[in-house]
């Protein structure tokens, strides 16, 4: 496994929609948790994150290395696609 995004999203996040914009952009896949669609993630997105909003993004790596960007911070999550 090269890497693994997950993005947090809800349906009426500008946000999250620029967050996937993004990662189309850089040729980046992810997969997609809409917490609309499923509720019950969001106590598992709290657990993770701390936070109870998104978008949150989160890069697994190789090696077991985590890297985490919550709402729209291109900085943060360039630094985590990377």
């Amino acid at each position: 496994m090269q890497k693994k995004i997950t993005v947090y999203t809800s349906n009426t996040c500008t946000q999250c929609h620029m967050v996937k914009q993004y990662l189309q952009i850089k040729g980046e896949s992810y997969d997609e948790i809409n917490i609309d669609l499923s509720p019950e993630v969001r106590d598992e997105l709290r657990k993770i994150s701390g936070q109870a909003r998104v978008p949150v993004t989160i890069v697994e790596k190789q090696g077991g290395k985590r890297a985490m960007s919550i709402g729209y911070n291109l900085g943060t999550l360039a630094s985590a696609i990377n």
